[in-house]
């Protein structure tokens, strides 16, 4: 009788009723001006499902014309550019007077949108509001993202995050000083203050916090020095690295593939995890020894969520896992 198939790293590690996190690329890139937001899809288009597009029907709408920009929305949603799928839209706030319009407008396209960006929430009660409006409008099967940037979110952060229709929270850095009116300091919305100021920085631990407890992805907030490569390089490794957010906002293209990069695993972190996991596989995930530190199947986990993230992060132009290894775990049948 020939041997079992050894199991899938995903079948043999971790419970099958536990909650998957949301597989989101781990850069998304907003967008609000018209000429721009044609190159992020043509962008994307090229490059691949590394990163997400955010259409901004938010800030990126002038006053007045938000109807109008939600019907460009709807038109940029379903054109040939959307190649991927992975393309949001950022809403109106949930008290402002044309919500419902922007809501149906761009629930109205002929592609969905992959998810919509709830800003300025001000807790779990406008959040229950805001799912009510869109399973009316038809959006019942869209994810849901939020921003923390105000008080209120802050403080029911656990709450947004456990809600069962939300992907994503992410950290509004800007609109958080500003409501501090004045109290945080204008350094702290820098690529370097923001990881400096204690207010600033345990709202960014918070959130990190309540999404890992959740299951739900924490994305970073911006750079608004698009051009200081370096201070971006910088930011983006401190939330990758020291702060747990598994995703960052981008305002201009020259953002992605930093973000991209400093969010990927390296080609030795890559490497040892295909070692240790080759190893664990072949001894149906007994302990194993290597290099002379113990590892089990707690470890185990760590490295396969690295080699997830490697494949997130895989530009079509940029580093691909190994090929046997895709075909081996990556391969569409092999996947539980």
């Amino acid at each position: 009788m020939p041997a079992p198939a050894p199991l899938h790293p995903r079948q043999a590690l971790f419970d099958p009723d536990e909650r998957a996190v949301p597989a989101l690329p781990v850069c998304d890139h907003y967008s609000g001006v018209e000429a721009r937001m044609r190159k992020s899809l043509q962008l994307q288009a090229e490059m691949g499902p590394v990163f997400d597009v955010t259409l901004d029907n938010e800030d990126g709408a002038p006053l007045g014309g938000e109807i109008e920009h939600a019907h460009l929305v709807a038109e940029l949603l379903a054109g040939p550019d959307n190649r991927f799928g992975r393309v949001g839209v950022r809403v109106l706030p949930v008290p402002h007077r044309r919500f419902g319009d922007v809501l149906a407008t761009v629930l109205a396209a002929a592609r969905r949108p992959a998810y919509l960006m709830l800003p300025k929430l001000r807790g779990a009660a406008e959040l229950g509001r805001a799912v009510q409006a869109i399973d009316a409008a038809g959006g019942s099967d869209i994810p849901l993202h939020a921003l923390v940037e105000t008080h209120g979110a802050l403080r029911e952060v656990q709450a947004l995050a456990a809600h069962p229709r939300i992907e994503s929270l992410s950290f509004g850095l800007m609109d958080f000083v500003s409501a501090h009116r004045g109290a945080i300091p204008q350094a702290a919305m820098g690529a370097t203050g923001q990881f400096e100021h204690p207010l600033v920085l345990r709202a960014k631990l918070e959130i990190a916090a309540a999404c890992h407890a959740e299951g739900k992805v924490p994305s970073h907030c911006v750079v608004t020095e698009f051009k200081d490569t370096r201070a971006l390089r910088q930011a983006a490794e401190q939330a990758a690295r020291r702060l747990a957010y598994t995703r960052m906002w981008s305002i201009h293209p020259a953002q992605i593939r930093p973000i991209v990069e400093a969010f990927a695993p390296s080609a030795a972190e890559v490497d040892q995890a295909i070692e240790i996991l080759r190893a664990a596989q072949a001894v149906a995930w007994a302990p194993i020894r290597h290099r002379d530190v113990l590892h089990d199947r707690a470890s185990y986990r760590w490295y396969w969520l690295l080699l997830e993230r490697a494949q997130r992060t895989s530009a079509a132009d940029g580093p691909q896992l190994p090929a046997e290894v895709r075909a081996q775990w990556f391969a569409a049948g092999d996947r539980p």
